[in-house]
């Protein structure tokens, strides 16, 4: 896929620009151990792509959810010192040849999660789309559209990159092209403008007008 017109690159986190599957599953399964999770029901729920809130919520009675989306959080966030968060191949050389302005960060995690993993793997983002700032989590477009209103652009000059179907269908729904990673998800899992295997597959090139795009051969 290659897109001549100027675009707007908006960013999934893990999976994505950075790898934190070893610390999240450390942690969830020690979440689950502790609310008494069975391995079947963690299965059934789905874990990567989606808002912890959202899990939480499908896994424990309503009236604990509270305490344990803290604990999650907690975690999660006191885990990523212990390592196993390493950026993808490719996220260091296209992130560092787009000009500020044009790209941005929209993650299902909350905001102080997010950060704490990008400052491990060194990453400064302009602009991060958290939890904390949606009311709906993807697939609902919600999260894509904000992220270009923020930057003040047309999503239909916006590129998502995503690694998990719900959020590829978040940036579809936003009118957006989509180019899909096969980190996480295998290629024929995700429906995609264009599917690569990684952001080493892709390049970007600044032109008068804006930032190009190619995915792909």
């Amino acid at each position: 896929m290659k897109i001549d017109a100027p675009v707007t690159l908006l960013f999934d986190n893990d999976g994505t620009l950075l790898s934190s599957m070893e610390s999240v599953i450390r942690c969830w399964t020690t979440w689950a151990r502790e609310y008494g999770i069975s391995a079947e029901d963690f299965a059934a729920v789905g874990l990567h792509g989606r808002p912890a809130a959202e899990i939480v919520r499908d896994l424990v009675p309503a009236e604990r959810v509270a305490e344990a989306l803290h604990r999650i959080e907690r975690l999660e966030i006191e885990d990523v010192a212990q390592g196993g968060v390493v950026q993808l191949p490719g996220t260091a050389a296209l992130l560092a040849s787009l000009p500020e302005g044009s790209w941005a960060v929209v993650t299902s995690a909350t905001r102080e999660l997010a950060d704490a993993r990008l400052r491990r793997v060194g990453i400064e983002a302009p602009l991060v789309i958290a939890a904390d700032d949606i009311t709906r989590g993807k697939p609902d477009p919600e999260p894509y559209l904000l992220a270009a209103s923020k930057l003040g652009a047309d999503p239909a000059r916006c590129v998502v990159f995503e690694d998990a179907p719900a959020g590829l269908e978040s940036g579809r729904r936003a009118g957006m092209w989509t180019v899909g990673l096969a980190t996480t998800h295998s290629a024929d899992e995700l429906r995609a403008d264009a599917v690569v295997e990684n952001l080493a597959a892709v390049s970007a090139q600044v032109t008068g007008d804006g930032v190009a795009v190619t995915a792909g051969a």
